[in-house]
């Protein structure tokens, strides 16, 4: 249902019927990435792709204007607010067949290591700490799903869990509304209720807190989300992989954990949510949850912050723009090291003043071009980076631009003309 409520935009329907299995679904996101792609017979099910593909349809689904995003997902970090339980959750109106292999569920290039869920979030608790995050599951059967953990919040859940013996109990969603898809992006600090940050971007955008339901598992989870999938987090490992991560190139296979399902619900006529592995939605959704951290760390060295910019030509991951007014030289010197602590993963990053339009490349382009020399490239090297760039070695080399006017230099001359 949450997924129906967040259509916005173009949309192209598939009418016919789609493989789940020889790139067809890939070959159609990829068509026009900007355009909403419903899947009406993808191997039995139904199934979107490029969802929130734009900023303008994320935009939309929270009710703010596109340029006002990064403020509200700061608003909404800020300012956590509880959640509305309800007794009878939408999710739960069909209890379905525990059978991964019959679900809309695609191998999206040819080399995948299987069929994977790429836009579910997992829910899970485990000594009073709570976790909400994004994470790729590849199909192995008919109940089991080999999830990658990267080492921060949920990998150190389930660690605790399995120093005691204990499989780690988690709910996974596919098909929640973009605040909750935002809010699992988010980089929280450890143990902070992220359905908490998805509560307060409801209220904000639109005047209600998020509503839950309690899985049969004890797990509080989106009540509007199409799939629900409760299971555990087992002890058992397999391998995972290969997959093609936001860079759009092959990550490698690792040994990791294993996810075994004991229910699935669905909410009635659901449509399964199909992210495009390095496509535009995937970047947003990866990549944009970054941006209110980075502002944050910027605004901290620089006061008069405008607004801040991962770009897609960078894969919304590793490089940025920002806009600042500068109070003094050397503003834009220290908003360049504010931004590389705020988002570790990016290797380049371009401040300009607050007249640029940072949404525009060409004006961005056209800053650097008019408004900087190459004295004023700013390198790192030896630096933490991000495991999915190909070119990086252990460590990473930045970069960073500072493409503003000097202070004190006659602004009449870098001004654009117009009519």
């Amino acid at each position: 249902m949450a997924v129906r409520q967040s259509i916005y935009g173009r949309v192209s329907k598939v009418e016919g019927h789609v493989s789940r299995d020889d790139q067809s679904v890939t070959r159609r996101l990829m068509e026009d990435q900007t355009a909403t792609v419903v899947f009406e017979d993808l191997d039995g099910g139904k199934a979107v792709g490029n969802l929130f593909s734009t900023r303008e349809k994320i935009a939309k689904a929270l009710n703010v204007p596109a340029d006002g995003i990064v403020g509200h997902m700061l608003e909404g970090i800020g300012n956590p607010i509880p959640v509305e339980e309800v007794s009878s959750p939408s999710f739960k109106t069909v209890s379905r067949k525990v059978d991964l292999t019959e679900l809309p569920i695609p191998t999206y290039f040819k080399d995948d290591g299987g069929r994977y869920i790429t836009a579910g979030v997992i829910v899970t608790e485990y000594n009073g700490k709570k976790n909400l995050s994004f994470h790729r599951m590849m199909i192995m059967d008919a109940n089991h799903i080999a999830v990658r953990l990267v080492p921060r919040h949920l990998f150190t859940l389930y660690n605790e869990a399995k120093a005691a013996g204990e499989e780690l109990r988690i709910s996974i969603c596919v098909g929640a509304r973009a605040e909750v898809l935002l809010a699992g992006a988010t980089s929280m600090d450890f143990g902070a209720d992220e359905l908490e940050v998805a509560s307060a971007l409801c209220m904000k955008g639109h005047g209600h807190p998020l509503r839950v339901g309690r899985c049969d598992n004890g797990l509080l989870v989106p009540e509007d989300t199409d799939f629900v999938f409760e299971g555990r987090i087992t002890l058992d490992e397999a391998d995972e992989g290969p997959f093609v991560d936001i860079t759009g190139t092959y990550d490698y296979v690792r040994r990791q954990p294993v996810i075994e399902i004991d229910r699935i619900w669905t909410s009635e006529d659901p449509m399964f949510h199909l992210l495009l592995p390095g496509g535009y939605e995937h970047f947003l959704l990866m990549g944009l949850p970054k941006e209110p951290m980075i502002f944050k760390t910027v605004r901290q060295a620089v006061p008069r912050v405008k607004n801040v910019r991962l770009t897609e030509g960078g894969c919304c991951w590793l490089n940025g723009v920002v806009s600042i007014k500068k109070n003094k030289e050397g503003d834009a010197v220290n908003a360049i090291m504010a931004a590389f602590t705020g988002h570790q993963s990016m290797k380049q990053v371009i401040i300009v003043d607050d007249d640029i339009d940072i949404f525009d490349d060409r004006q961005v382009e056209w800053a650097v071009a008019t408004r900087m020399q190459a004295d004023r490239i700013h390198i790192i090297t030896g630096a933490a980076g991000s495991s999915l760039d190909p070119s990086a070695h252990g460590t990473t080399s930045k970069v960073g631009y500072d493409a503003t006017i000097p202070m004190g230099a006659d602004r009449s001359l870098f001004q654009k003309v117009t009519l």
